[in-house]
């Protein structure tokens, strides 16, 4: 690729010689040459002011004949409307170049500079022009190229500027110096069009300070004087370039110059936005305000800044006030306005707003783009309301607005997270035949979803077809594949997979490791955990850290796995990891587990060897696991330990030995305790209280709980359902039967739902005491409220009947097992065995059961 020279250093304009003026300045030149970084390129063109472009005759005669009614003129005004309406391709401009370099008719500079200006602000269209700057410097390009010799084509300072712009717009602001550089050295003159695209080149190029220090001190020279829009291409650069502040003292200048210097809503905007952009809010709204004061009127663009900023911040309240405020000043709210309450709202999950601004969004007659649809479906998809987001999809799709891949995925991604496999395969399937096809991220959802339900072979069904799409799959899609494998022990597929994206050149990043290693860590493969570990560093990946390993420590001592763990932890430190509290504290919880007390006192030593600080989690779950395997008085002498080390108990500490001493039937040590909370000011929970009114009511303490729990109630303690279950069967047990069946009754006026155990109380109290129909009652009553008795409840409730005599209503809840999520526990079976077998007592009643139970009378 050929070199661009930019500057000859006796005529560049960056250079100091560049300038009449004695006065010494910096010299702002870049290398003499730059190499460009993409397929644009300039040719050079000497430029002889002329004010038309005449081609060399020269190359007529190498060209087939020109066309008698061809008319330059009227071929580029012709091809610059069909720039503005999107139907000029690439290959119609350089057609319309072939018939111009045919002809010997000049072409009005006008015409050409204004098919330039069409080419650099022309919408991408993937059907026609889709880099309209880049096509018009080729275009440029190739006339220069054509022209190469002593005679060229004469451009203009208007030609220059827009050729300037188009550089900018491509990208490559380099170029557009470089054209700046040709302006100075043919002597056209300066205009304020072309002084402000330098500007925007300068700012483009990130050379943000060089273009104020023109804008200050050099546009005069160069025959220009400063302006608003001049000032607000320097302001725009400085934010984009995260100096707002700069801007800011920037902008106080244009002020003070006044007169055609004078901030406009323009500017205002852009040192806002900067500021809103780098969590400057305070100073965005003050420089609001200030605009006001100056009499400047906020443009609807202003109020879409600050409303914007607001939403992103979760200050709905602000931003409905913001609104009202616009539409009170008479500026009128557009989409963007709309589509950024509606995104805020959805963020929240506050849906009822969302469809509000919806609603009154069409009914200004505006139209939600489909950003703002896709934004409202995502929010109802994030909270599992897929299928309003399918019914909102179909109604979009209705209304004349075509979903784009994002709104496939946003409702694919809401389908896999509730499990929708049917209707996400449906909408899957649906693409191809509305136009869209199923790129990566697609692909990826529905590998996601069934390898996240241990479908791991659909998953590789998927990504087979996936690939037999022409689609490649990303480092995404194999994590997620490898991801799969690992959690499920496949260990020689997930290592098939990872070597397999090496091999294409994927590179694996730090999610794709954690996973295979942890598979490794968790499926007894150290050595090649190990083996991972040290390729990570080796390639300058960060390593698992200490959190990653103490979550798969935990992870297996949860699971009984302690050994395992062990051995983790070992590996942690020959990596030269340095385990921290929560790694001990997993450890040291899953011998507790397991009941190896000694073993987790030891690691309790190891901690305070390599310099752990043990917290109040360590020494809780050492005194938990103390109480849990029975060593109460090692329990509390850790206790004690802990205290005279200046470790604080918290609440949890208290519950766990309150727990412990009542449920080892020590209840006066656990009342002495109980005052010792209070007395070191420990917080006292709805639990704890849990705690104490259970323990009193196991160890025949009833009407002292009884007492305990009437006197919280007139201390408004808010008391939870398991707390009103324990001490309604505390009532029965002490023969207080209505006062247990009015604090039944008031439940619902509690602000609490009776569940399962509620109601199972009271069906067994009834029971015993002989109450059969108000049992059943209480039965229905369960049913109807929605709630599923349990196989362990319905279970008794039968053994009860039956040791009663109630064979026909045993029976009738005989007829609810169903042998899958309610079975015959071994203890009921026993009692139908004596009962119905040829000797029972009831044989002659067993026609009373359901006929499946009927094959009793073989036995005996």
């Amino acid at each position: 690729m050929s070199r661009i020279r930019l500057c000859r250093r006796s005529s560049c304009f960056l250079c100091p010689s560049s300038f009449t003026s004695p006065i010494q300045r910096p010299c702002f030149h870049r290398s003499s040459y730059i190499q460009p970084k993409s397929g644009l390129r300039l040719r050079h063109c000497s430029t002889t002011p002329m004010s038309r472009v005449r081609l060399h005759r020269r190359l007529l005669s190498s060209t087939s004949p020109p066309s008698p009614s061809w008319s330059p003129r009227d071929a580029f005004a012709a091809a610059t409307e069909r720039v503005r309406a999107g139907t000029l391709s690439r290959d119609d401009a350089h057609h319309m170049f072939d018939e111009l370099f045919r002809q010997a008719t000049p072409v009005p500079g006008r015409s050409l500079n204004g098919f330039l200006a069409a080419l650099a602000r022309a919408t991408s269209s993937s059907a026609c022009i889709t880099d309209g700057p880049a096509l018009a410097l080729a275009l440029f390009n190739r006339v220069c190229r054509e022209q190469a010799g002593p005679r060229v084509v004469p451009l203009t300072v208007h030609t220059y500027s827009i050729l300037m712009d188009c550089c900018c717009r491509a990208r490559r602001p380099d170029l557009g110096l470089a054209l700046f550089g040709c302006i100075l050295r043919t002597g056209l003159k300066m205009d304020q069009i072309t002084a402000s695209t330098l500007l925007k080149c300068l700012c483009y190029a990130n050379r943000t300070e060089e273009a104020v220090n023109v804008l200050l001190h050099r546009m005069s020279e160069l025959g220009c004087v400063p302006n608003a829009f001049s000032y607000s291409i320097i302001l725009k650069g400085l934010c984009g370039n995260s100096m707002s502040q700069r801007a800011l003292d920037l902008f106080q200048m244009m002020a003070k110059q006044g007169g055609a210097c004078s901030p406009n809503v323009v500017a205002y905007n852009t040192v806002i936005h900067g500021f809103f952009k780098e969590g400057e809010t305070g100073k965005a709204c003050s420089l609001f305000h200030e605009m006001k004061r100056q009499g400047v009127v906020p443009s609807v663009g202003t109020y879409n800044l600050i409303i914007d900023a607001l939403c992103k911040a979760r200050a709905m309240d602000k931003a409905e006030l913001v609104l009202r405020h616009m539409t009170t000043n008479g500026a009128q709210p557009n989409t963007v306005t709309y589509s950024c309450m509606i995104h805020g709202y959805a963020t929240l999950g506050r849906l009822k707003e969302a469809a509000k601004m919806f609603r009154e969004m069409k009914k200004r007659g505006l139209i939600p783009d489909i950003v703002t649809c896709n934004s409202l479906m995502a929010s109802l998809c994030k909270h599992g309301r897929s299928k309003e987001a399918a019914q909102f999809f179909d109604s979009m799709t209705a209304k004349g607005h075509k979903p784009d891949i994002v709104s496939y995925c946003t409702l694919l991604h809401g389908y896999a997270s509730e499990g929708c496999f049917a209707d996400m395969i449906g909408l899957f399937n649906s693409m191809k035949s509305n136009g869209i096809a199923a790129d990566c991220r697609v692909f990826t959802i529905l590998i996601d979803a069934y390898a996240k339900r241990g479908m791991v072979d659909d998953a590789m069904l998927i990504f087979t077809e996936m690939q037999q799409q022409g689609v490649s799959p990303n480092v995404v899609t194999y994590s997620t594949v490898i991801s799969a494998f690992s959690r499920m022990g496949r260990l020689t597929d997930a290592m098939e997979k990872f070597n397999q994206m090496v091999a294409r050149g994927i590179q694996p990043n730090t999610a794709v490791y954690r996973s295979i290693i942890q598979g490794f860590c968790k499926h007894g493969g150290l050595v090649k955990a190990k083996e991972l570990v040290s390729e990570m560093i080796n390639k300058g990946i960060p390593r698992p850290d200490i959190v990653f390993f103490s979550s798969v420590i935990n992870s297996l001592c949860k699971d009984g796995r302690v050994m395992d763990a062990h051995d983790i932890f070992d590996l942690v430190t020959d990596i030269g990891e340095r385990p921290d509290v929560i790694t001990f504290n997993s450890l040291i919880d899953g011998y507790c587990l397991v009941g190896k007390m000694d073993k987790a006192f030891k690691i309790l030593d190891a901690m305070e060897v390599v310099g752990v600080e043990p917290d109040i989690v360590t020494y809780s779950t050492l005194v938990d696991g103390y109480f849990k395997n029975g060593r109460i008085n090692d329990g509390l002498t850790l206790f004690r330990e802990m205290l005279c080390k200046g470790v604080k108990p918290d609440t949890i500490t208290y519950n766990i030995i309150l727990d412990g001493l009542f449920r080892s039937g020590r209840t006066v040590a656990a009342r002495k305790k109980f005052h010792e909370m209070i007395e070191s000011g420990t917080t006292v929970t709805v639990s704890t209280y849990g705690i104490i009114l259970g323990g009193l009511c196991r160890n025949n303490c009833a009407d002292e709980a009884i007492i305990l729990f009437q006197k919280l109630g007139t201390m408004n303690v808010k008391f939870s359902i398991t707390i009103l279950n324990t001490m309604i069967n505390a009532m029965y047990k002490v023969q207080r039967k209505e006062e247990a069946k009015e604090l039944f009754v008031t439940i619902s006026a509690s602000g609490l739902l009776p569940n399962e155990s509620t109601y199972g109380v009271m069906i067994i109290n009834l029971l015993k005491d002989g109450a059969v129909e108000d049992a059943n009652n209480m039965f229905s009553s369960m049913e109807k409220s929605g709630i599923v008795p349990g196989s362990r409840l319905l279970n008794r409730i039968i053994r009860m009947l039956l040791e009663k005599g109630e064979i026909a209503k045993a029976g009738n809840y005989l007829s609810k097992v169903d042998g899958k999520s309610i079975s015959l526990e071994a203890s009921t079976t026993s009692l139908m065995l004596s009962l119905f077998s040829r000797e029972g007592k009831y044989r002659e009643d067993m026609k009373l059961l359901p006929a499946k139970y009927n094959f009793f009378d073989r036995f005996g």
